[in-house]
């Protein structure tokens, strides 16, 4: 079930950005979002939080530099998604131009599975590193770092994910909701991290007289990648974060981004001076994505590490191939999840919660299985695929209404032996079990999540932003909206309305094309991932876009739900 329903509007703020000189429509929309004055839409670098209410950052930039001054060997333990692969970047960028020996491996998902792992640890002990610095994992490997210190390793956690009960034992951790940790933005995302860790360096070089100007300038350029990896790991865009994006758009539109950036946006015929964060969440993101989920991720690092754009763009075409794979991929997991679908009730043992598993479906692609499912059944979901020694590897994806890591381990408390290992966030987590009990793990999830889960959390709420007038459907409204950073947690403005459907046509196979009329004038939409056709009159969600075709622009309406 569906329910739209308009935001709410707290008329103090409204009145108070308009008083500001914020026009009616923009003033609605970031009242709603919970802006109260124009300072919270400042996304200038001088609002940016300071790095020390970030517990450690310090210490650890001490550490750092020590490892510096003695020449020390760093390698950098990356993750396999966008997130892990931009903080790797950055965390070797940024060490190599303060005159870091540093390096990286990436554990490739398919044979060590997640994070700081006992195995990867024997694997980094082969380059006889010095130091190990985690980026964007860590939190929960209490037994990884046990195994480094054992090889005689010391280990730097750089994290933003929850932690467990315990911590590891490592020489310092750097994570906004670590216990103490006061840091006021909770939310950064993994390459976040490192990027505040190379700012506290940055000022501890200073202090020590070891820091050049153009050094300084160097950290400051790491910024799209940031960007990239704020926006494409899905982390809320609190104020903090969205200066973190907004300076590194402004830096990929003036045309300074790395190489590999503008390699990925070039194959995804983006053009780079009017790239908003969408671009970097739908389009750069899952290009650089598909390295970890069907290939490997130092693929993607090395496209983001290199300073030749020739060798960006051999890296970037084939990552592009990758992400077609990928999405056909997806397409036929897809397929055969909605027809196991149709042997399940959704409204009765399984009301609450929706656990697959296909012997044929690819481990690397069903977080975006997990996902897809999530949206369109609104409920919590976890596709499971085929792992090695009778395991099963899940990833899954919930719904607002159930806190997903929480409900993991409350199952486990319950059925000890029944997880065995899994960790993540509210929205998103992934897990192992072995393949005989999924049974058992449906019937155990399905429990938790109906104690967890109200009925009403059931039911898809669609806020709006509520209907458009005539005059907000310009392409200027659209810039202007183009112009802000929106995303998880300020979402993008949408309006909803009605509409009669003028003209209708299959374009692409499976979109639509649209011809629509209201308040007297036609204009143009697209209905994306529908190629039935709509009745003659529909009430609908939808967003305003530029549409660019042979050098001409116009308005065009993209809808994304309609009844």
């Amino acid at each position: 079930m569906t329910q739209i329903t308009p935001r709410t509007i707290p008329p103090e703020a409204q009145q108070h950005l308009l008083a500001e000189g914020y026009s009616p429509a923009m003033a609605k929309i970031f009242a709603s979002r919970g802006v109260t004055a124009s300072a919270q839409l400042d996304t200038s670098f001088a609002q940016l939080l300071p790095f020390d209410n970030l517990k450690n950052a310090r210490n650890m930039a001490t550490l750092l530099a020590d490892a510096i001054a003695r020449q020390k060997k760093i390698l950098v333990i990356a993750d396999y998604d966008c997130d892990g692969a931009t903080a790797c970047a950055v965390a070797v960028r940024g060490l190599r131009a303060f005159g870091a020996r540093v390096d990286f491996i990436v554990p490739n998902r398919f044979e060590y599975g997640y994070g700081l792992t006992p195995e990867i640890v024997r694997l980094a002990a082969q380059s006889t590193p010095d130091i190990l610095l985690t980026v964007d994992n860590g939190i929960a490997s209490v037994d990884g770092v046990n195994e480094a210190h054992r090889l005689g390793m010391q280990v730097f956690v750089t994290d933003h994910h929850l932690p467990g009960d315990t911590l590891p034992d490592a020489a310092c951790i750097v994570n906004p909701n670590q216990p103490g940790c006061t840091f006021a933005s909770k939310h950064l995302a993994g390459v976040g991290v490192m990027f505040y860790v190379l700012l506290a360096l940055r000022a501890e070089l200073r202090t020590r007289g070891e820091l050049t100007d153009e050094t300084s300038r160097t950290i400051v350029g790491l910024i799209d990648l940031v960007a990239l990896g704020t926006v494409a790991d899905v982390v809320r865009l609190d104020q903090n974060n969205r200066i973190l994006v907004q300076q590194g758009l402004l830096r990929i539109r003036a045309g300074r981004a790395c190489c590999g950036i503008n390699a990925l946006l070039q194959v995804s015929k983006k053009a780079t001076a009017r790239v908003v964060s969408l671009d970097l969440g739908f389009t750069v993101g899952p290009r650089l994505n598909a390295a970890g989920r069907l290939d490997d991720m130092s693929l993607g690092i090395n496209c983001l590490l290199t300073d030749d754009m020739d060798t960006a763009m051999q890296i970037a075409t084939r990552l592009d191939s990758l992400n077609r794979d990928r999405r056909s991929i997806e397409s036929e997991m897809q397929e055969s999840a909605l027809a196991a679908l149709e042997k399940i009730d959704c409204n009765g043992e399984h009301g609450n919660s929706l656990v697959l598993f296909d012997q044929s479906w690819h481990q690397g692609v069903i977080g975006i299985l997990a996902s897809r499912l999530k949206d369109k059944f609104h409920r919590p979901v976890i596709a499971f695929a085929q792992s090695n020694n009778g395991e099963l590897k899940g990833s899954g994806r919930s719904i607002a209404g159930l806190h997903l890591r929480d409900a993991l381990d409350l199952v486990s408390k319950r059925a000890p032996r029944l997880i065995k290992k899994f960790g993540g966030h509210a929205a998103a987590a992934g897990l192992s079990i072995d393949e005989a009990d999924l049974g058992q793990f449906v019937s155990a999830f399905e429990q938790v999540a109906g104690e967890l889960i109200n009925p009403d959390d059931l039911t898809l709420h669609i806020e709006t932003d509520g209907a458009l007038p005539p005059d907000g459907m310009t392409i200027a409204a659209a810039r202007q909206m183009d112009e802000q950073v929106w995303g998880q947690g300020f979402p993008a403005p949408q309006f909803d309305d009605d509409f009669i459907v003028l003209d209708q046509r299959v374009v692409g196979e499976k979109h639509l094309k649209l011809r629509l009329s209201i308040h007297d004038c036609a204009i143009d939409a697209i209905l994306f991932g529908q190629n039935t056709p709509l009745p003659k009159k529909i009430h609908a969600v939808y967003g305003l876009s530029v549409n660019e075709y042979n050098g001409r622009e116009s308005l065009q309406l993209v809808i994304r739900h309609w009844e």
